[in-house]
């Protein structure tokens, strides 16, 4: 890991990104229910939350193995959610 400031913008672009699509797929799809992308919305905000406070843990042991464990868990959900929003009707 590069850094600590990197993996924060990581977890921002992503997660934002992905809020970003559920968005657009409101405005693409106005007839349709937004309760699904409004969950997916809440999730990655959920995500973001979890994954920033473990970022900022100060009591951790190994550090590096620490931020990989962040960065595979960024990825393992960021794809769980973009899999949702393709699911989207």
């Amino acid at each position: 890991m590069a850094n600590v400031r990197n993996l924060k913008k990581d977890i921002n672009y992503v997660l934002g990104d992905i809020i970003e699509a559920a968005y657009v797929w409101e405005l693409n799809n106005p007839s349709e229910d937004n309760t699904k992308s409004e969950a997916i919305v809440d999730e990655a905000i959920e995500t973001f939350d979890a994954l920033i406070a473990k970022v900022n843990a100060k009591d951790v042991d190994n550090a590096k193995a620490h931020f990989k464990a962040i960065s595979e868990e960024l990825e393992a959900k960021g794809n769980a959610l973009i899999e949702k929003i393709n699911k989207l009707g």
